[in-house]
């Protein structure tokens, strides 16, 4: 594919990341209360007041990795607004662990940030990390980094450890899965075995769910495939295996992890990445297995295009570029901005909203942002 096409693939891309922050920056933020309103409607308006704590921590995170990394989004309004976000989380966020166990963060707040509900998650919890750290990098906050570590070593302990602390006793019929979270650096190795054991069926087949010791787990819950998850970790090893200059594990992120679940879960009738499968072709349990989603798309597009980039294997960038044409043409509404994220099998629209309790200024700039990048340093480097 020429460079001619790259570049028209970037500009796209640019354009669109614009129109997302700029939607954004207009509509979703509370200049009462601080902090950002993530369910909007179609044009913006705010149809819900309740503010999600992950989504919240997100469009800091998001915010501050902009503006300290591309010329064009260091701008006074973008930095104070993830001042405002990230005071917000702090004077809001934490609330009393289980039993006399640390602080966890809750899931939702009011408005002017009274905790609504707690999740035995640690979801909040990675979010709020993530956007403590980030907003440390372009305040010089050394507070704000010394509580995302101290933050970071109990949920360290919650998933390696004792999960008691997130309100989760371990129950007799409840058999332990293993969920894979953000660690350090010297973690690194551990989470990737994680991941690795989601490799199932002899290789055939990546699952959402497998025992803590890596094996298949019985009924619906064992049977679960998420393409998005899986491509989403392919990136990820891929990074990992740049970083390491393992080539075994670049070998693994591309053929287990973007080509497996591409070829299972992309809709050869109607185009796009259905949201669940079972890998023994009975129908998901999931009401919404079949819908194509944002976030998916998302993750394939920053999935192909970065193993492209460290491959050059031109089937990468065809994939690559049929994630871009089908989401392209479905998801960005052309008329008031931003992406729609929940279309039917077919491809049209079914919740017109741009924001919910799950999206928010996330996964739609941080593809953006991230093609953009892997595009700029391809074409600087085409020759």
């Amino acid at each position: 594919m020429s460079a001619v096409k790259l570049e028209e693939f970037r500009e796209r891309i640019r354009k669109e990341l614009d129109t997302t922050v700029d939607f954004w920056l207009q509509h979703s933020h509370d200049p009462l209360h601080g902090g950002f309103f993530t369910c909007l409607g179609r044009d913006g308006e705010v149809y819900d007041e309740l503010k999600y704590v992950w989504l919240q921590g997100r469009q800091v995170w998001m915010y501050c990795r902009l503006y300290r990394t591309m010329d064009r989004f260091h701008r006074p309004e973008i930095l104070e607004a993830a001042k405002a976000g990230g005071a917000f989380l702090r004077k809001f966020t934490r609330v009393p662990g289980a039993g006399s166990g640390p602080w966890k963060c809750a899931f939702s707040l009011t408005r002017d940030g009274k905790a609504v509900k707690i999740q035995r998650t640690i979801f909040s919890e990675c979010f709020y990390i993530l956007a403590m750290d980030e907003l440390s990098r372009v305040t010089g906050d050394k507070g704000m980094q010394l509580e995302a570590e101290q933050m970071m070593e109990q949920l360290i302990s919650w998933v390696r450890e004792d999960p008691a602390g997130l309100g989760r006793p371990q129950l007799p019929g409840d058999v332990p899965t293993n969920k894979v979270v953000q660690k350090y650096t010297e973690l690194v190795s551990w989470c990737v075995q994680q991941i690795l054991q989601h490799i199932q069926r002899g290789g055939t087949a990546i699952l959402e769910n497998v025992s803590v010791d890596g094996a298949e787990l019985p009924g619906c819950q064992g049977r679960l495939q998420n393409p998005g998850h899986a491509l989403e970790a392919g990136w990820f090893l891929l990074q990992v295996s740049a970083q390491q200059k393992d080539e075994a594990l670049q070998r693994t992120a591309i053929d287990k992890f973007m080509e497996l679940p591409y070829q299972n879960g992309w809709d050869k009738e109607h185009g796009g990445l259905f949201y669940f499968l079972d890998v023994d072709g009975h129908c998901p349990t999931q009401l919404e297995w079949n819908m194509k989603l944002w976030w998916p798309h998302c993750e394939a597009l920053i999935a192909f295009l970065m193993a492209y980039s460290h491959t050059r294997e031109p089937a990468l960038l065809h994939r690559f570029s049929e994630v871009f044409e089908y989401t392209f043409k479905h998801f960005p509404d052309a008329q008031k901005g931003e992406w729609f994220g929940y279309l039917t099998q077919e491809g049209k629209v079914a919740l017109d909203f741009k924001g919910g309790p799950f999206k928010g200024f996330f996964h739609v700039p941080r593809c953006l942002y991230m093609c953009e990048r892997i595009l700029d340093d391809m074409l600087a480097n085409k020759d």
